[in-house]
């Protein structure tokens, strides 16, 4: 694990899979991310890449030639992620194509996220490479978990999330059996901007919007007010996810979602993917800013 700080917060990342762990106020000691229980879900804030979610059958097709990948990609738990730069300021991870990587995803890439600490606030920047001599299609996002409530004395029901904008969007429900999109939608805002957190809003796995007008959205406490901010200009999807039974909420930013029931598995045409030509680089970043008021 990899920490750094500043006046106002520390923050630490694993290794393994460049997960974030720890968003901490210097001065107050205050926690701000779920503590990863394993018996309820074991992880803090995953890397998605190449894809975010379930692959129908678990696989895609390129070019005639089927492969398998895990849900949410191969970035997340994986152990050959390096440490690349550690300054006062900012912690670089990356991972690059290697002969096993290439069996279940043909391209030669390279994939990194620097996290730089400003402030009050964590900048999280992905870049990919395509070092190779073809097209690269690829999905990318994040699954932050952030600890609610924070504080004791408080409940779940205290939160709510606040976007930046008032919204229509609907949530497209998940196919609970195999993880995929359906073609079903259910109504979330109705020329809102608030999103009361309750557990049983999760009863049917994560929320997900596709045409949000806000690119902003806060975690608030009734009693605390503005716990945290997550800016997510680069990102089309979000998704809103928490176990049930969990004591936190994630926000995703995604920049790709998860296969549709109907897809023919064809990654070209794949709902979300994004194309990268040879030599090309990408790059996609959102921020998490803590509020000052948390921090004294």
């Amino acid at each position: 694990m990899y920490s750094i700080e500043n006046n106002k917060l520390k923050i630490s990342v694993k290794k393994t899979g460049a997960e974030l762990c720890k968003i901490s106020s210097v001065k107050n000691h205050t926690d701000f991310m779920w503590h990863a229980n394993p018996d309820v879900w074991g992880s803090f804030a995953p890397n998605l890449f190449p894809v975010i979610g379930n692959l129908k059958n678990g696989g895609y097709i390129l070019d005639n030639k089927t492969y398998t990948l895990p849900k949410h990609g191969f970035i997340r738990n994986n152990e050959a992620v390096q440490l690349l730069e550690q300054t006062p300021e900012s912690l670089t991870f990356g991972l690059s194509y290697n002969e096993y990587l290439l069996k279940i995803y043909p391209f030669k890439f390279e994939f990194s996220i620097c996290y730089v600490l400003k402030g009050n606030s964590i900048d999280v920047i992905h870049t990919v490479k395509n070092l190779d001599t073809k097209t690269m299609y690829f999905s990318l996002g994040g699954h932050p978990a952030f600890k609610c409530p924070v504080y004791k004395n408080e409940n779940y029901s205290d939160y709510f999330l606040e976007f930046e904008h008032k919204e229509t969007s609907k949530t497209h429900l998940i196919n609970t059996e195999n993880g995929l999109i359906s073609p079903t939608t259910k109504h979330i805002f109705n020329n809102s901007n608030i999103l009361n957190l309750k557990h049983e809003l999760f009863n049917d796995d994560a929320l997900i919007f596709k045409n949000l007008v806000s690119r902003k959205v806060a975690l608030k406490s009734r009693n605390k007010g503005t716990i945290l901010s997550l800016e997510y200009n680069d990102f089309p999807y979000l998704g809103i996810w928490a176990k049930p039974n969990g004591d936190y909420v994630c926000i995703e930013p995604w920049l790709g979602i998860a296969d549709n029931e109907n897809t023919n598995q064809n990654i070209k045409t794949k709902e979300g993917i994004l194309t990268l030509d040879a030599g090309k680089t990408f790059k996609a970043s959102y921020t998490i800013e803590i509020d000052e008021s948390q921090l004294k």
